[in-house]
């Protein structure tokens, strides 16, 4: 049964971008309701509780979600069609990153442990998101006005990467940077893709920008903030603005949430 609701659904929203868009989102129209997702219930649940005290203008409600996992997503896709039918737009936000591998760990020679450190990365932060989309691909069709957000970050930037006075250069996190890469690709693909559907889906790269959240774990946080990073609400203006229609015509380009742009 289709719903005159706008669905909306983001992934990774027990803290960080996914928590604050999740409010955001939802507290922008009472026609809104946001689907919010996690791997763990627990947290997932708790979250969603929060949100809702605060008493957003719109509806929430939880769905469990891994994107590492094919049954996870199936089960996932199958519950947002019997409940709405459509989904309007989906937030592609859950990732990951980590330095646990790589030269300044002294590991770099062993083939076996880079292998599976580039696979937990591009599992979450590249397969994760492809395969969670596809299977959502015939909700997303079904929507008047389609929109997809997909989290990438100017690391990813192959110019910016070649350009070695940018201030980010010295940063290895070599799988994170080239998962977003290719995250920038799908997101390419993604749009001449769905530019065939009656109702073509608009399809963006958002970069964040430099924010507190969970991506490197909790002990990250401090890191961050030492860093200049800005509180995560930002980034989740950034994405209001895109949901309601601000920057619709900046769909072939990696935006940033205060209205510029980065090279691919």
């Amino acid at each position: 049964m289709a719903s005159e609701r706008n669905i909306i659904l983001i992934t990774g929203t027990t803290s960080g971008i996914g928590y604050d868009t999740s409010y955001a989102l939802a507290n922008a129209s009472p026609s809104n309701h946001v689907i919010m997702t996690a791997r763990s219930t627990e947290k997932g649940t708790k979250a969603l509780a929060e949100i809702q005290s605060r008493k957003p203008a719109g509806t929430l409600g939880f769905l469990q979600l891994d994107v590492t996992s094919d049954a996870s997503i199936s089960d996932a896709a199958q519950k947002v069609e019997a409940d709405f039918g459509v989904l309007d737009v989906l937030v592609n936000n859950a990732g990951i990153a980590s330095s646990d591998y790589g030269p300044d760990n002294n590991n770099n020679n062993n083939t076996a442990a880079g292998r599976a450190y580039l696979r937990e990365i591009f599992d979450t932060n590249v397969f994760g998101v492809h395969l969670l989309t596809e299977a959502l691909e015939p909700l997303l069709e079904k929507s008047k006005d389609p929109r997809i957000v997909n989290l990438t970050t100017n690391t990813g930037s192959v110019t910016w990467r070649n350009d070695w006075t940018q201030p980010a250069s010295y940063k290895a996190l070599e799988a994170y940077r080239m998962s977003k890469a290719a995250l920038n690709m799908m997101s390419a693909n993604q749009l001449y893709k769905y530019s065939q559907w009656e109702h073509p889906a608009k399809v963006w790269a958002y970069c964040p920008g430099w924010v507190v959240t969970n991506l490197t774990g909790v002990d990250g946080r401090q890191f961050m903030r030492d860093t200049g990073a800005e509180d995560s609400e930002t980034s989740a203006q950034g994405i209001l603005e895109i949901v309601n229609g601000k920057r619709d015509e900046e769909t072939k380009v990696m935006i940033t949430k205060r209205g510029g742009t980065y090279p691919w």
